[in-house]
């Protein structure tokens, strides 16, 4: 019996897109492109999420990809990502307070980097309904990792196969799925169908 849904964040919870901040701060086409595949589209970041990088090293690193003349542009897109790339997904606010009222634990689980703690709560519809949240720079591992889904079901003392997943990637659902936890793949983006989706898992 399912009694918990785990989601992920980006492209779920909330929608993400790297390239906002590029446009907010930079007006050339080629810049905005060069900038987002230096700083977000590069191996810095993934290694931010797994919180084995510090920011001030990460950003360095992307830096020395880019012609001088960005660099400032380049530091402004890092230093304030989280205001323009995320914003929330309304319809799953509905989605979360719905399954809360019906009893289920609510969690996430995010590859999300070191600066998420700090910023979560503004972008991730109906926080206060959730019961624990697990970004991956904490335990120094990324899904679809198993140890970052042996660390979320530990911390939270939960069992694999009473838990249903949400995730936007198939990789992330298939590393779920290998440790015990099924899920739905949210590729699509479509809230009607993971519903429909719910339905048949929860009744």
């Amino acid at each position: 019996m399912i009694k918990n849904i785990v989601f992920d964040m980006g492209k779920v919870l909330i929608y993400y897109e790297s390239m906002r901040a590029c446009r907010h701060f930079i007006d050339n086409e080629a810049d905005q492109k060069a900038v987002c595949a230096a700083v977000f589209d590069s191996p810095e970041w993934v290694l931010l999420d797994m919180g084995v990088i510090s920011e001030e090293e990460g950003f360095r690193k992307m830096c020395a990809r880019l012609p001088e003349r960005l660099h400032e542009a380049a530091k402004q897109c890092f230093d304030n990502w989280d205001k323009y790339c995320m914003w929330k997904n309304e319809e799953m606010e509905a989605l979360v307070r719905e399954l809360k009222a019906k009893g289920y634990g609510l969690y996430v689980c995010s590859n999300a980097s070191i600066r998420l703690p700090s910023c979560y709560k503004a972008v991730i519809p109906a926080v206060e309904c959730f019961d624990g949240l697990l970004f991956s720079a904490e335990v120094k591992c990324i899904k679809p990792q198993k140890e970052m889904y042996e660390h979320f079901f530990r911390r939270f003392g939960l069992k694999p196969e009473e838990c249903y997943f949400i995730d936007d990637l198939p990789m992330n659902i298939e590393g779920a799925r290998a440790c015990g936890m099924d899920g739905h793949c949210f590729a699509d983006g479509s809230v009607e169908n993971l519903r429909k989706d719910l339905e048949k898992v929860l009744s």
